[in-house]
């Protein structure tokens, strides 16, 4: 494998953490949104203490949008931008998860939640352990 493919594969494996993080995400939700305490908490607009305003909202689908944004740009960015970005997103989302666990939490939510971190803990790994290939004039080189 050259060091272009080697770049491709890591991007194409990047991406494929932040769709099955996401995923992980999503299905806790969706699971969470079966709960009657959870519906009773979110019909009245506050859960665990925190009003569900469009302001929390907001916030929640920016956090949200981190590891959805984070498929694509994994894909797309050059490896510089890349590495960082997905050091960083993977960060913020592990610091995030492991915050949220503080805050009490259900059997299914712990179990999601331990998968979500060890997943973001290895992007940022992953990407930390990313080393930027040297080949002199070549396409890999003008391109990253």
């Amino acid at each position: 494998m050259n060091s272009e493919e080697k770049i491709e594969n890591r991007k194409v494996i990047l991406s494929t953490l932040w769709i099955f993080v996401t995923l992980n995400y999503l299905y806790c939700d969706v699971l969470t949104l079966m709960s009657a305490e959870m519906l009773n908490a979110l019909l009245t607009g506050e859960v665990g203490g925190i009003n569900m305003n469009q302001k929390t909202l907001l916030v929640a689908g920016v956090i949200m949008e981190i590891s959805i944004a984070m498929v694509l740009l994994s894909r797309v960015l050059k490896y510089k931008i890349n590495r960082l970005a997905n050091i960083i997103a993977g960060s913020i989302k592990t610091i995030i998860m492991i915050g949220t666990l503080l805050m009490g939490a259900s059997y299914h939510y712990m179990f999601f939640a331990a998968i979500e971190i060890a997943t973001t803990l290895f992007i940022v790994w992953y990407a930390w352990t990313w080393v930027e290939p040297k080949i002199l004039g070549s396409k890999l080189e003008n391109n990253n």
